[in-house]
């Protein structure tokens, strides 16, 4: 393969008629509408062309290979996490919040995306949402790892709960197979008459499982449930790197 086909998309500029029929963007955009109605399965250059009205091979002008295509949706996905210039908080709670908080929305509105498009090639929205990520702790005094460990551990922990909610989702979306959830119950009363499990039996105290969780999740929506384990781990990291809390 020549180095001009191996080359990133990024750097090489979009073509250069006086008036083209279609843009990266537009092709980009035409992609992620597919892969959230019918699955990323269901994406590729002829779909795409499809819903465009345009030739498979004409869009081939636009984005060479699957590869690029992929990079173009993944910064169409990154385009969304960014925050305004003008919104973007000056405190670092502030701003690491607005940060978690609207790539969670994102995740969450295209679930997809944290399986088919992890092994994309960044490009400049991805920068862009990792410089504003260094910009929400520009204003404090910690050391350059402790930074990028905050960072770490909350993107971890951003992708780990939309992950959860995208499956929490899913089985929701689905028929609850009421045979097999009385089994899973009766499966546990006798792991729990081994007295191995004294904690687990404590918290179900014999009743439904659905039940316990409905009570213990109450009316709070998946969302309220991020924002209070993120507030959780940044109050966490406060205290742990001695950085200062926003006025209340």
């Amino acid at each position: 393969m020549s180095s001009d086909a191996s080359s990133l998309i990024w750097t090489r500029p979009p073509p250069g008629t006086r008036r083209p029929k279609f843009s990266r963007d537009q092709i980009a955009a035409t992609a992620l509408a597919i892969a959230d109605t019918e699955g990323f399965a269901a994406v590729s250059m002829r779909r795409i062309a499809a819903e465009l009205g345009a030739g498979t091979m004409t869009l081939y002008y636009y984005v060479r290979t699957k590869d690029e295509l992929v990079a173009l949706m993944d910064d169409a996905i990154m385009s969304e996490v960014l925050i305004p210039d003008d919104e973007f908080p000056s405190h670092w709670y502030d701003a690491l919040s607005a940060v978690a908080q609207r790539t969670w929305d994102v995740l969450v509105r295209h679930p997809w995306v944290m399986q088919s498009l992890a092994n994309a090639s960044s490009g400049p929205n991805a920068m862009r949402h990792f410089e504003q990520s260094l910009a929400a702790l520009a204003g404090t005094e910690l050391a350059v790892a402790d930074k990028f460990a905050l960072l770490a551990a909350v993107d971890d922990y951003v992708h780990g709960n939309a992950f959860r909610s995208a499956e929490f989702q899913a089985a929701s979306a689905s028929d609850i197979d009421d045979a097999a959830v009385d089994a899973a119950v009766r499966f546990a009363e006798t792991q729990y008459a081994t007295g191995r499990f004294p904690h687990t039996q404590a918290l179900f105290g014999g009743r439904d499982p659905r039940e316990v969780f409905a009570q213990l999740i109450g009316d709070t929506t998946a969302r309220d449930r991020f924002r209070h384990g993120l507030s959780m781990l940044l109050d966490g990291a406060a205290r742990r790197l001695d950085l200062d809390l926003p006025a209340p």
